[in-house]
C-alpha cells in the first residue's frame, strides 16, 4: 500500500510542512498519473497541519501519519491513518481519519445517510459511513490485521464547524469505532487521542500496515460465506456442475502438489457461468479460502456488488475489476474468479497508469500469477472492444507457456434465451458466427421472436409486456450520437428513427432524473426508458429483448454485412482497428443484444433491405 508518511512532530513546524502540499502532489502523480485539483490541495493545505497539531497538543507527537493511503484492492484513498500502539493492550493501532473542511451540513431530508453541504450541487456520503466503510476494508484485506476489529477504528473530523452548524449529523449512531468531532469538540477529540494512543514511536505500526500482503481476512470469508449462502441459492445441473467441482478439485490438488492449476470454462450467454461463479465464491468462503471475484465490466461488478452483496460493504468488496490486480504478490490468493473473462485486456495499463507500473505485463499475466488457482469463466462470441483479449486460446498458450496445468469446460446447457439452444445457433448463423448460412425462424415453444415494423411498434409491444410485469429492455447498436445531459438534469433524445426518439442510457454512474446510473440500466427502475448499448447490456438478462439493428449491419446478397462508417463507439474508429477486428466485434455486439431476452426478442432494422431480409427469415414460423 502506499501513503506519504511522517509523525506529527516531524511535521509540525518543519520545512515539510511547508512543502507538503507538492510532496503530496507528487505522490498522487506518481501513483495515479494524475495531479490533485486545487480544491483537494487547499484541503491538504488546511487540515493536516491542523490534524498534526492536535496529536503534538496531546502527547502524541510520535504517532506516524499515513496521508493518503490508498485502501486495498481499490483506488480510493483515506485521507489519514494515524499508526501507533494502543495504550490499553500495547498492539498497533491504526485510526482513520477524514478530514472535512466543511463549516455548515445538514442531513439530505432528514435521511440519516445522505448530507447536503452548501456549495457542493449534491448529496454527499454521510463522513461516518465513509470512514466506517474504510475501516472494514483494511481489517478485511490487510493480512497483518488478521481480521481483528478492534485494530482499527476511525474518526471524522470537521475541524471548521461549530456542533449547532452540523448537528444534524450527529443524528447517525457513533460507537467507540466511529466518532465524530468538531472545531467545538476540539478537546474532546484530544481526549479521545490519549485514550487510543500510548505516547510512543508508531513507526513500527506504520511498517507493518505498509509491508502488509493484501488478502481476504477469515472473518470476512465467514461472513460471505453466510451472506451469499443465504441469498445465492442455485441449483447447478450436467456440465455445471462438473466445472464448479473441478475448480474445489483443483484448489485440493494445487495444495497437495504445490503447484498451479488454471480452470476455463466456457459457455455461450446465460449457460450458467455467473451461476458457477457465485456458487464457488459461497463455497469457497465457508472452506475458509481467500477467494475474490473479478470481471472488467463495470457494469457486472457493480450490480454484482448491488445484488450478490447487497446491504453489506463488506460482501460488496470480494467484486473487484481485472485491473486490481498490477501489484498483487504471487499466489497472493488461493482462488481468483475470472468472471466475464473475454472482457481481458491487453494490459491493465491505462491513462492515469503510473509510469512504474507501465510495465508492458500482459493482464492475463497478472491474473494467473495472483491466485494458486485462477478460474476463467468466458464467451468467446463476447469480445466486443479492440484490445479484449479473453480466448480459450489465448488464457490456454499463457499458462501452458509457464508449466501450469490447465483444465477446460464447455457448458453445454442454456438457461438464457427460455432455454432454447434452437434460438442461439439460429443467432450465430444469421449473424455469420458460424458455418451455416442464416436461416428461417421456423419457431420454438420456449421462446418468442417477433420483427417488428417500426421502433414505435417494438415500444409498443414491450411497453405491454411490462404492464403484464415482465421486464423488458431496449438495445440497440452504436450509430447515433450520444450528447451529454442538459443543464436541467434531462437526456437528449439521441437515438431517432422517423418519428420515434429516445435517449441513450445515462453514461456515467449517477442518475439522471428518473434514469439509473449506466451500471444499472438492465436491472434497475426506469430503464425501460432509454436505449442500452452493448457494455450496459451485456452480462445481464430481461424477460424480452428489443434489439434495433442499425445502419452498421446491414443485409445484402441475404447475408448481414458490417459498415464500419457508420458505427461510432469510439473504441471501433480508432485506426489502429482493423476492418477484420471490426467485422467480428460488430457482429458480436448483436449477437451480445440478441441474446439477451429469457422469453423473447422483438427486431427492428433501420435499414429497409435488412428488414425485408429478417421478414423472409422470421415469416418461417410454425
Amino acid at each position: 500500500m502506499t501513503a506519504v508518511r511522517v509523525s506529527a512532530e516531524n511535521l509540525v513546524g518543519s520545512p515539510m510542512e511547508r512543502q507538503l502540499v507538492g510532496i503530496l502532489n507528487d505522490h498522487l502523480r506518481a501513483t495515479t498519473g494524475r495531479s490533485a485539483p486545487e480544491g483537494e490541495k487547499k484541503s491538504w493545505r488546511r487540515s493536516l497541519p491542523v490534524l498534526a497539531r492536535d496529536l503534538v497538543d496531546a502527547g502524541l507527537g510520535k504517532v506516524e501519519l499515513l496521508i493518503e493511503y490508498q485502501l486495498p484492492r481499490t483506488s480510493k484513498r483515506a485521507d489519514v491513518i494515524l499508526a501507533g500502539v494502543d495504550r490499553t493492550t500495547g498492539n498497533d493501532l491504526y485510526l482513520v481519519v477524514e478530514l472535512k473542511q466543511w463549516s455548515k451540513a445538514a442531513l439530505y431530508e432528514d435521511n440519516e445517510n445522505l448530507v447536503v453541504v452548501p456549495g457542493y450541487g449534491r448529496e454527499v456520503e454521510h463522513p461516518l459511513n465513509q470512514v466506517q466503510g474504510y475501516c472494514e476494508t483494511i481489517v478485511d484485506f490487510i493480512g497483518a490485521l488478521k481480521g481483528d476489529p478492534e485494530a482499527v477504528r476511525g474518526v471524522a473530523y470537521l475541524h471548521n464547524a461549530l456542533d449547532q452548524d452540523v448537528d444534524d449529523l450527529f443524528d447517525l449512531a457513533q460507537n467507540e469505532r466511529t466518532r465524530l468531532f468538531t472545531k467545538s469538540r476540539r478537546s474532546g477529540f484530544l481526549d479521545y487521542l490519549r485514550a487510543q494512543f500510548a505516547p510512543e514511536p508508531g513507526a513500527e505500526a506504520a511498517d507493518h500496515l505498509l509491508n502488509s500482503a493484501v488478502r481476504p481476512s477469515k472473518q470476512l470469508m465467514r461472513l460471505a460465506a453466510a451472506e451469499l449462502g443465504d441469498r445465492e441459492q442455485f441449483v447447478l445441473l450436467d456440465q455445471q456442475r462438473v466445472a464448479y467441482d473441478l475448480v474445489l478439485h483443483a484448489v485440493k490438488r494445487s495444495y497437495a502438489s504445490d503447484a498451479k492449476r488454471v480452470v476455463i470454462v466456457t459457455g455461450g450467454p446465460g449457460s450458467g457461468k455467473s451461476v458457477i461463479a457465485l456458487s464457488l465464491l459461497a463455497e469457497l468462503n465457508r472452506q475458509g479460502r481467500t477467494v475474490l471475484h473479478a470481471t472488467g465490466s463495470r457494469s457486472f461488478t457493480q450490480t454484482m456488488r448491488k445484488n450478490a452483496g447487497r446491504g453489506n460493504r463488506r460482501v460488496q468488496n470480494l467484486f473487484k475489476y481485472f485491473n486490481s490486480f498490477m501489484e498483487a504478490g504471487k499466489n497472493e490468493l488461493d482462488v481468483l474468479i475470472c468472471d466475464e473473462a473475454h472482457r481481458i485486456r491487453e494490459s491493465s495499463a491505462n491513462r492515469f497508469t503510473r509510469a512504474a507500473q507501465r510495465t508492458g505485463r500482459p493482464q492475463v499475466d497478472e491474473l494467473i500469477s495472483a491466485a494458486r488457482v485462477p478460474v476463467f469463466l468466458l464467451d468467446e462470441h463476447q469480445v466486443v472492444k479492440p484490445g479484449e483479449t479473453g480466448t480459450v486460446e489465448a488464457i490456454k498458450n499463457h499458462a501452458t507457456n509457464l508449466g501450469f496445468r490447465v483444465h477446460h469446460v464447455d457448458l453445454d446447457g442454456q438457461w438464457r434465451c427460455g432455454g432454447s439452444k434452437k434460438y442461439e445457433e439460429w443467432v450465430l448463423s444469421l449473424l455469420g458466427l458460424d458455418s451455416e448460412d442464416p436461416q428461417p425462424w421456423t419457431g420454438d415453444d420456449h421462446f418468442e421472436v417477433t420483427l417488428a415494423e417500426s421502433p414505435a411498434e417494438m415500444d409498443a409491444i414491450l411497453r405491454a409486456k411490462t404492464a403484464e410485469g415482465y421486464s423488458a429492455r431496449i438495445a440497440a447498436g452504436y450509430c447515433w450520437p450520444w450528447s451529454k445531459p442538459r443543464s436541467d438534469n434531462t437526456l437528449v433524445r439521441d437515438v431517432r428513427i422517423g418519428d420515434w426518439s429516445r435517449p441513450w442510457n445515462v453514461k456515467d454512474d449517477r442518475a439522471v432524473g428518473d434514469a439509473p446510473p449506466s451500471p444499472l440500466w438492465a436491472t434497475a427502475d426506469g430503464g425501460f426508458e432509454q436505449v442500452g448499448c452493448v457494455y450496459t447490456a451485456q452480462g445481464f438478462e430481461y424477460d424480452w429483448a428489443g434489439v434495433i439493428i442499425g445502419p452498421d449491419l446491414i443485409a445484402r446478397h441475404e447475408r448481414l454485412v458490417p459498415v464500419r462508417a457508420e458505427n461510432r463507439d469510439p473504441e471501433l474508429t480508432r485506426k489502429n482497428v482493423t476492418d477484420l477486428q471490426v467485422d467480428r466485434h460488430i457482429r458480436n455486439i448483436y449477437k451480445v443484444l440478441l441474446t439477451r431476452g429469457m422469453a423473447g426478442t422483438v427486431l427492428y432494422a433501420v435499414d429497409p433491405e435488412t428488414q425485408a431480409f429478417l421478414a423472409r427469415l422470421i415469416e418461417h414460423q410454425t
